[in-house]
């Protein structure tokens, strides 16, 4: 049993993160401290300074851990990454998580490329952006392919000289073939510097040339070459207009501002390379009302920058954040030179944050209603299944169905829903081991007892580890009412957990008619959002374990319960499943019922029916 005020006397004076759980042992806070003993002894003590949030959370902690460093810096980097790899629910998050492309110039190689790239390497190539677009990003490439002709291959040059024909793109003038010989490696170094001059935002050059060549084309009458010339000098001056000049240092600096309304937050980023201004990216954060903006931005900050791969040489903020030189020290560490994080107080970068800040209040307003709708469809109506079943902070559900066609080969499906969305993740598929034929009881009790008994185990043997198994549900809902909430209970009774669980039952048109729980049926509202929710949950179940049951069909690896009949071929099967309505309806007819199927005899009518009574018995 861990004793919390045992465990604060053992807390050593040093850095480190500390990490909180609650009573089912999930992560719900992850903070640094200079000290781990002063900060986290805090937690426990009486104070007026306390905000709402952590007086909340702290009722809920049942243990601590925590993890030594031999610095503050990488105090910091582990909160970063421990937040990101768990999402705390304690912790003020970035709900976004998004990745930015770049333009990466392959200089290390003889004959350069250009391609789109995710991430940023030390591998010695060219990197431009990020960029907030990916559509921008391809349609620049495209152009600078265009105008320049480079080659888009990745053959080994010049090593693999003449070793192949030429591609497409030389056929249509987007190449100029290196890979044949048909341009030296001087004359592609040309076009590469001019592509970097280009990327760097130097565009009147390539706008003379491509007018100069627009014109010649015309003079010469070569009409459709001139358009070309044409159109490719529009989109040069397209790209122009969009990189505006935001100030004349020409560095790299990345705005950010926050607007916030109650517990809605939006982070407006605005993105300065090369003193040009090349996008803007808003971001909404789960907030605290008691959070003060310092802190929502310093979060924001840490997952933010923990995250995308290229760090600028400023940060412009609006107001002083806690740690503001540390985070200055753990920036410039990952950017591997000195990086500022400064409050403009007058001028243009004053006004700059201004700016952004409006554009995160425009968006916030904006989206305010849309973010209404999607917490009252997902968070909403998971609390309003809380109050029809009588519980409290459900997060997790599970739901399970089995599915079978033709009596063969039952499949059983878990999908998991977490504050009301799915978690597609941590969806999982069973195939039915130890039943034969359509038993749905069996093939329940067999799913739950593999899903549960292998939750245990991992829990068992991987300290600390996570999958869709080691984390139990707060609610389990069956698709099903008596019988099934039985089945589920009976497991549940015999590896001695203790979860909620209620059954989605139906009406006799196969739709959602309410809930079983303790014994009874709970009517629901049908315009409420719960019960949108559970229409949702159900049909989700439901249609994963018929596409698992539909793609094994397809791989040959399900079959009729026919086919295992002797005597039935295709013809029979067939003739059969035309007359009757199920196989149930095969399983209960007589053999005289049977003979008068279309091209059966009285022995193949009695292998049927033997064949089901058997299996009956």
């Amino acid at each position: 049993m861990f004793n919390i005020e045992e465990e604060l006397k053992k807390l050593p004076a040093r850095p480190g993160v500390y990490i909180m759980h609650d009573d089912k042992d999930a992560i719900i806070y992850v903070g640094k401290a200079i000290s781990l003993k002063n900060r986290v002894r805090q937690y426990f003590q009486s104070s007026r300074n306390k905000t709402v949030k952590i007086e909340q959370m702290v009722t809920k902690i049942r243990r601590f851990e925590y993890i030594v460093t031999d610095t503050e810096v990488e105090a910091l980097v582990l909160e970063c990454n421990l937040i990101k790899e768990h999402r705390p629910k304690y912790n003020t998050m970035l709900t976004d998580d998004k990745t930015y492309p770049f333009i990466r110039v392959t200089i290390n190689e003889a004959f350069p490329r250009i391609m789109l790239s995710r991430t940023m390497k030390k591998d010695k190539s060219k990197y431009f952006g990020p960029y907030t677009s990916g559509g921008a990003v391809k349609d620049t490439i495209d152009l600078i392919q265009k105008i320049y002709k480079i080659r888009t291959c990745n053959r080994n040059l010049p090593r693999d000289i003449n070793k192949a024909r030429p591609c497409l793109n030389y056929h249509i003038k987007q190449c100029n073939a290196p890979c044949q010989g048909y341009i030296t490696e001087e004359e592609y170094a040309k076009s590469i510097m001019a592509v970097l001059d280009f990327l760097n935002g130097n565009l009147s050059e390539v706008e003379g040339m491509l007018e100069k060549k627009m014109l010649e084309a015309s003079e010469n009458m070569e009409f459709e070459t001139a358009i070309e010339y044409r159109d490719l000098l529009n989109s040069v001056k397209q790209i122009a207009q969009k990189q505006k000049i935001t100030n004349s240092d020409f560095e790299d600096k990345d705005v950010i501002a926050l607007s916030r309304d109650g517990n809605d937050g939006v982070i407006q980023v605005f993105f300065i390379r090369s003193g040009r201004l090349i996008g803007r990216e808003h971001f909404h954060m789960n907030i605290s009302i008691n959070d003060k903006k310092g802190q929502i931005i310093s979060s924001f900050i840490k997952q933010f920058y923990s995250g995308t791969p290229y760090i600028p040489k400023e940060l412009m903020i609006q107001e002083e954040i806690e740690d503001m030189e540390l985070i200055e020290q753990w920036l410039s560490k990952r950017r591997g030179q000195k990086v500022y994080v400064r409050v403009p107080k007058k001028g243009t970068k004053e006004k700059l944050v201004e700016l952004a800040e409006k554009n995160a209040a425009m968006v916030l307003t904006k989206d305010k209603d849309r973010i209404k709708v999607e917490e009252k469809r997902t968070t909403g109506a998971m609390k309003e299944i809380e109050e029809l079943l009588g519980l409290s902070e459900i997060s997790r559900v599970e739901a399970f169905d089995i599915s079978n066609i033709s009596g063969y080969q039952s499949v059983g499906s878990m999908i998991v829903y977490e504050n009301g969305n799915p978690r597609r993740s941590d969806y999982r598929k069973f195939k039915i081991k130890s039943v034969s034929g359509p038993d749905d009881y069996a093939s329940m009790n067999e799913v739950l007892t593999r899903r549960f008994t292998h939750g245990i185990e991992e829990m068992n043997t991987k300290e600390a580890a996570y999958d869709s198994f080691t984390k139990f549900p707060d609610l389990i809902m069956m698709d099903g009412g008596r019988g099934q909430v039985n089945i589920a209970s009976k497991v549940l009774d015999e590896l001695k957990l203790s979860i909620p669980v209620c059954g989605m039952v139906k009406d006799d048109n196969h739709r959602t008619r309410g809930l079983y729980y303790q014994n009874k049926e709970i009517p629901i509202n049908k315009n409420s959002e719960g019960f949108k929710l559970i229409t949702r949950i159900q049909d989700e179940a439901h249609r994963f374990a018929i596409e698992y049951h539909r793609s094994l069909r397809s791989k040959g690896q399900v079959h009729s319960i026919l086919d295992d009949i002797g005597g039935i071929g295709a013809t029979r099967r067939k003739a059969l499943m035309q007359r009757f309505a199920s196989i149930e309806d095969i399983k209960n007819a007589e053999v005289e019922t049977l003979t008068n199927v279309a091209g059966m005899t009285e022995t193949a009518a009695k292998s049927v029916y033997d064949f089901f009574h058997k299996v009956e018995k």
